[in-house]
């Protein structure tokens, strides 16, 4: 029952949203939702739930890292939305770039999204057959697009067309590698094929090779089409500068992981065939160039929420990486798909509360610590903390990374990756320091800007946990990595 309960919270919470008038009744029971699941989701650390629906709904090791991670971070996003909620006017409101007129949509609408959003990515977490998982990813293509277009400006609607247009090309891609499962299965028993995780590993010395080899090529661009790896990133940049930063959140630091962990799962069906190095040689070379095309468009970028986006798109690589790198890497994958969602999370909150006080998008901002003092430092210490700067918990799972490249011999590989990072380092610290630093500019110079409790605390939160995952392991969170690296291939 827990976890249908955890499925039927957010969306019936959500759909509540879309009837209820009070715009205050609305904002508490989105807070109150979020708590609630976070509260269910460490229940199911408690006791791993029993499956259901025939084993087609169940929590293993990695679902239940990206369900604590979406959850986690969605409580953390609620609280912050609230407060962003209570600034936003109904009113036709002025664009801050192009100073056009436009008016946002209604917050019950945001609102509703947001938790069928927090619905559709616990369904993928939860899903163990390969059907269900692809649906349940298009579902959160569906829930999310609306969040992308809150403010109704001729930006935003492009954005979200972009988003609607490539990730239903990839997400059919994906459908595509799963009926080359069904057919790769269907010799396997006389029943016919299963695509429920568990049949489909058990029966992996059965399963048609090279037919699983093609399904994953079309698993890897679909997915990794969500995911945000080069180069089937170009829907990412847009999304995530043109959300309301509240979305840009949950869609960076939650929604790829849910993308990731479909990989994850065409990983594993592979690896059960003897395929694993193949899937593994293609994870490289898409992690790689991931890196590499991050680091070429953070150098010269103007708008710093095209920059955290770009870092994800970066970030996305170096997880791709550590799973086709193998043995420790895999560990250091998991770990640090906890540490970007912590870091990148805080860090798009953060942006929200600058954009606010300048009203630019512009990396042209100047005095950052000045007319915002808490944001100026958790500013500079999510660029720290996102960049892999010790002793936050992205230096460690970076390091874990190039450990398991070492320690397999690929030198080669170990050296493009510190170039890559380093690159990555020299722009965004560039970019995010000179933000904080020197003198504002018009009346900002001569006065700060309120900082509500609401908006920093949630970052503060998310980056004080990064901190903190650098400094000491706690055990169970060290045994669901483990867990979940094993179940990919991992030591």
């Amino acid at each position: 029952m827990l976890l249908l309960a955890l499925l039927l919270l957010p969306a019936i919470a959500g759909l509540a949203s879309f009837a209820i008038r009070a715009d205050g009744v609305r904002r508490g029971l989105l807070v109150l939702a979020a708590a609630s699941h976070a509260a269910l989701v460490a229940a199911a650390w408690v006791g791993r739930p029993a499956p259901v629906w025939g084993g087609r709904l169940a929590l293993d090791a990695p679902g239940l890292l990206v369900l604590s991670l979406a959850s986690l971070l969605f409580l953390a996003t609620a609280s912050y939305t609230v407060e962003y909620l209570r600034r936003e006017h109904h009113e036709p409101v002025q664009d801050f770039e192009e100073g056009d007129v436009f008016t946002n949509q209604p917050e019950a609408v945001f609102t509703g999204c947001l938790l069928l959003f927090l619905a559709t990515m616990t369904l993928v977490t939860e899903s163990q057959h390969l059907s269900l998982l692809w649906v349940a990813v298009e579902a959160t293509t569906l829930a999310s697009a609306p969040l992308i277009a809150f403010h109704r400006h001729h930006r935003s609607l492009e954005a979200t067309w972009k988003y609607l247009l490539i990730c239903s090309v990839g997400i059919a891609l994906a459908l595509l590698g799963t009926f080359f499962v069904g057919v790769a299965a269907s010799g396997a028993s006389g029943e016919g094929p299963s695509l429920l995780l568990a049949d489909l590993i058990a029966a992996g010395p059965q399963l048609h090779a090279r037919w699983m080899r093609a399904a994953f090529v079309l698993f890897l661009v679909g997915y990794g089409t969500k995911m945000g790896l080069a180069p089937m990133h170009t829907w990412l940049p847009d999304a995530h500068a043109e959300a309301p930063s509240a979305a840009s959140a949950l869609l960076s630091g939650a929604l790829l992981n849910c993308a990731f962990l479909g990989i994850l799962r065409s990983q594993q069906v592979l690896a059960a065939t003897g395929q694993a190095e193949f899937g593994r040689g293609l994870l490289v070379l898409l992690g790689l160039l991931s890196m590499a095309f991050a680091a070429v468009f953070v150098l010269g970028q103007s708008d710093y929420k095209r920059m955290l986006a770009y870092s994800s798109v970066e970030h996305m690589g170096i997880l791709a990486l550590g799973v086709g790198l193998g043995g420790g890497a895999v560990f250091g994958a998991m770990l640090h798909a906890v540490n970007h969602t912590l870091a990148k999370g805080g860090l798009f909150l953060l942006s929200g509360n600058v954009l606010r006080a300048f009203r630019t998008k512009s990396t042209a901002v100047r005095g950052l610590a000045r007319v915002l003092p808490v944001t100026g430092v958790l500013w500079v210490a999510g660029m720290l903390a996102i960049t892999g700067w010790p002793p936050f918990g992205t230096f460690m799972s970076e390091f874990t990374i190039l450990r398991g490249a070492l320690d397999g011999g690929r030198f080669w590989i170990a050296a493009l990756y510190l170039v890559l990072l380093a690159a990555v380092f020299l722009a965004m610290g560039r970019i995010m320091l000179s933000m904080a630093q020197g003198q504002p500019e018009g009346a900002l110079a001569r006065h700060r800007v309120p900082e509500p409790l609401l908006s920093v605390a949630a970052p503060a939160a998310l980056l004080l946990l990064s901190l903190l995952l650098g400094l000491v392991l706690p055990g169970p969170l060290r045994e669901v990595l483990e867990a979940a690296a094993r179940a990919v291939g991992g030591p």
